[in-house]
């Protein structure tokens, strides 16, 4: 079992690298399949996210890859937000199974929303721009706050949005912006998301540390080698194919 956490990581990891996309799609589905609860699932994967994410921070600031501003439009949304959900989580002092099953719910959902969001990506940026391009530079503002508001709620419930979601919907609100800065900011928005987030959960006792060193432990070498191999293969099969395996897992766990 230990060296399968270390396997899924570094699994993980190289589709992390190769696509952008599927972290906490993925990690936390793959933990589930492992008999992890679903809370303790969602914890650990997001100090897992917050964690493997930092490093990717450092990198895209050196290049100019950040919009410091629109990051911290979508934090003034995204953090406050988590900690209301947290916060309502351990005043409400729900139990256990229902917990996990409000997480496994949140979770399918949050799968297929990214499933959708993979597949569909083209359309809703296509759709999605003319509404956008009426709101003007100076009328962004406050659409990002409630993006990033949403995705606090979303990935404080299920560990998953950060990534397709939020990059999906800067895509939409800046799309003068290169897709370079457009990625690099939502990397540097996901850091304290999920770092507030993953650590509001481990003081509720949702987080295996010992599991999380073992999910590092491949992950890092597998995006290594997953961002080597970008442009060598096929994207254009590889996003689909991970459209359609997120939305069968998502399905499952809602219906």
């Amino acid at each position: 079992m230990d060296l399968g956490y270390t396997v899924a990581g570094l699994a993980v990891g190289f589709i992390v690298g190769l696509t952008g996309v599927g972290g906490g799609s993925l990690m936390t589905p793959i933990l589930l399949w492992f008999g992890v609860s679903p809370a303790t699932a969602v914890g650990t994967d997001l100090m897992y996210a917050a964690l493997t994410k930092a490093g990717g921070v450092v990198a895209h600031h050196k290049q100019n890859h950040i919009d410091w501003r629109i990051t911290l439009r979508l934090a003034f949304g995204s953090v406050p937000a988590a900690l209301l959900t947290l916060g309502l989580l351990s005043w409400l002092q729900v139990p256990p199974k229902v917990m996990d099953e409000v997480f496994r719910s949140v979770l399918g959902l949050a799968l297929l929303l990214t499933a959708a969001a993979i597949l569909c990506k083209p359309w809703l940026l296509k759709v999605g721009g003319r509404h956008v391009a009426k709101l003007g530079a100076d009328g962004r503002s406050w659409p990002t706050i409630l993006v990033g508001a949403l995705l606090g709620v979303l990935v404080t419930l299920s560990s998953i949005g950060a990534g397709a979601l939020g990059t999906l919907a800067l895509f939409m609100l800046y799309p003068a912006l290169s897709t370079s800065r457009l990625v690099g900011t939502e990397i540097a928005h996901a850091v304290p998301l999920t770092l507030v987030a993953g650590l509001g959960h481990a003081s509720m006792g949702h987080l295996d540390w010992v599991l999380l060193l073992k999910l590092l432990s491949g992950s890092l070498p597998g995006i290594w080698l997953g961002s080597k191999l970008t442009g060598k293969l096929a994207e254009h099969w590889l996003r689909p194919a991970l459209a359609v395996m997120l939305a069968l897992v998502g399905g499952k766990l809602v219906f």
